[in-house]
């Protein structure tokens, strides 16, 4: 007996093939899809218990987010933008992700989660970088709210086991002089030894990965190279390895933090990080002898654009990229640098970005900066045969985006229209194993009003950068 069946739409299977199929259906029993055919096939063999009329309309495999934040969504809008990287994270997000507690941190969640159902996200990697190990509540705060959302989540659990050296520590502080009346954590805040970080992350995936129905799951994740040991990038590869996910670090992201005679991808190959369970973000400062040792390992790229130009850190070489082998999904980043968490926003601003910047109509056409929002994304977070694609046997995830609107008409080809046309908000209806998550743009699955949430969050991120200080 079949489930749902979603009709008369125009259905971007993103296939091997990237099959269109005009008047199509999607079958679905549970949590996974069954069938994808027309209309009139699909109708006439499968009985459902609902059907999803989408009539003017994309059907497409639910977006995947490989890269992003969440905490630091109530920060967002409340500073000044003309920062750099390293004063951007030592003057505002580290000072007000920790002046947060955890019914905020919950907040945070909860509110990047609409956000992130409204533009057609189904599943996401959270990069929490500031945790505090000697307590979860903060962790267990978000991923109750990433389990009542209803879509899947990856929490990626930082692992910090190095200090500041002096020259780094005397660099901070000159650019910590900006803000003097900001309540700044000390440099060591999320230092831990390592057996003892290696033993929580450890702990954490035994507890949370898997739950949710399937729906969550648990990363190591290295924060950067300059704060993690050899051996702790080596033991969260074993993590990774152990308990059958993937892990992911900060790479490349800025030059004033890569200026070393090895690179960072010559370093992170030399002590056994790289392979097909990591994900690499941002990779901005690299060269081609990195994009090839990339692509030799299997190791995924998380390409984010709008934040690496919200921060002037640079271009990152995606096109060399792509045209070496290496697997790059598109992520979001952080809500207050992208400035939001909507793949179908950025997805346009990237694909134009790279074409000026290359001086090439050519490059990254509409398909490949589709792929990565969908299949290549998945790819990279390890997904690849479950997620990314409308085909049978794959995970019922799907969005469908209303392409009724004046700046969606004519379209001729639905794959250029969502690539450049589309900003998001056309999202009308989100599936995500199987359970409708939103429908005719109505969330149904947090009981709290939208208007009492938003509400909420203004307030809180009113008072944190009050208690922060930051301006």
């Amino acid at each position: 007996m079949t489930d749902l069946l979603v009709t008369n739409g125009r259905v971007i299977t993103q296939d091997t093939n990237r099959t269109v199929i005009e008047g199509g259906a999607v079958a679905i029993e549970g949590d996974e899809i069954t069938a994808v055919g027309t209309t009139d096939e699909l109708g006439s063999v499968h009985a459902a218990d609902r059907v999803i009329d989408a009539e003017g309309g994309a059907v497409i495999p639910g977006l995947v987010n490989p890269h992003t934040h969440v905490s630091d969504i109530l920060l967002r809008g409340s500073f000044a933008e003309d920062r750099g990287l390293l004063d951007w994270l030592y003057n505002v997000k580290r000072p007000g992700t920790l002046a947060m507690d955890p019914d905020e941190h919950a907040l945070a969640a909860t509110l990047y989660c609409i956000e992130a159902i409204q533009s057609g996200v189904t599943a996401f990697v959270e990069n929490d970088t500031e945790v505090l190990w000697d307590d979860w509540s903060t962790i267990e705060a978000k991923l109750g709210v990433y389990d009542e959302a209803g879509i899947r989540n990856v929490y990626g659990a930082g692992m910090v086991d190095r200090g500041a050296d002096a020259v780094f520590q005397e660099l901070v502080t000159d650019i910590q002089a900006r803000e003097d009346d900001v309540d700044h954590p000390p440099l060591e805040t999320f230092v831990e030894e390592t057996d003892d970080v290696i033993a929580e992350v450890d702990s954490l995936i035994e507890t949370y990965d898997g739950t949710a129905n399937g729906r969550q799951s648990i990363w190591p994740a290295p924060v950067v190279v300059e704060t993690t040991t050899n051996r702790c990038f080596r033991e969260a590869y074993a993590l990774a390895e152990k308990h059958d996910v993937m892990t992911t670090a900060h790479v490349a992201e800025a030059e004033a933090q890569e200026q070393r005679d090895l690179s960072s991808i010559e370093y992170l190959r030399n002590v056994g990080y790289l392979g097909e369970r990591t994900l690499l973000g941002h990779c901005v400062q690299i060269d081609a002898s990195d994009i090839r040792t990339l692509a030799e390992t299997g190791t995924a790229v998380a390409h984010n654009f709008m934040a690496n130009m919200r921060l002037a850190t640079g271009f990152a070489p995606v096109v060399k990229m792509l045209d070496t082998g290496v697997t790059v999904g598109l992520g979001t980043d952080n809500s207050i640098l992208s400035d939001t968490v909507n793949p179908l926003s950025d997805v346009r601003a990237m694909a134009g970005g790279h074409k000026g910047y290359h001086r090439d109509a050519g490059v990254v056409d509409a398909q490949t900066a589709f792929d990565m929002i969908t299949r290549d994304a998945a790819t990279a977070i390890g997904r690849a045969e479950s997620l990314g694609s409308l085909e049978a046997g794959t995970q019922a995830d799907l969005a469908i985006v209303d392409l009724d609107h004046p700046h969606l008409t004519p379209s001729k080809d639905p794959v250029f229209t969502l690539v450049h046309a589309a900003q998001g908000f056309e999202v009308d209806t989100v599936v995500c194993a199987g359970d409708v998550i939103m429908e005719n743009r109505e969330i149904q699955t947090f009981d709290e009003p939208l208007d009492s949430i938003l509400s909420r969050a203004s307030e809180a991120a009113t008072d944190i950068a009050d208690r922060t200080g930051y301006k």
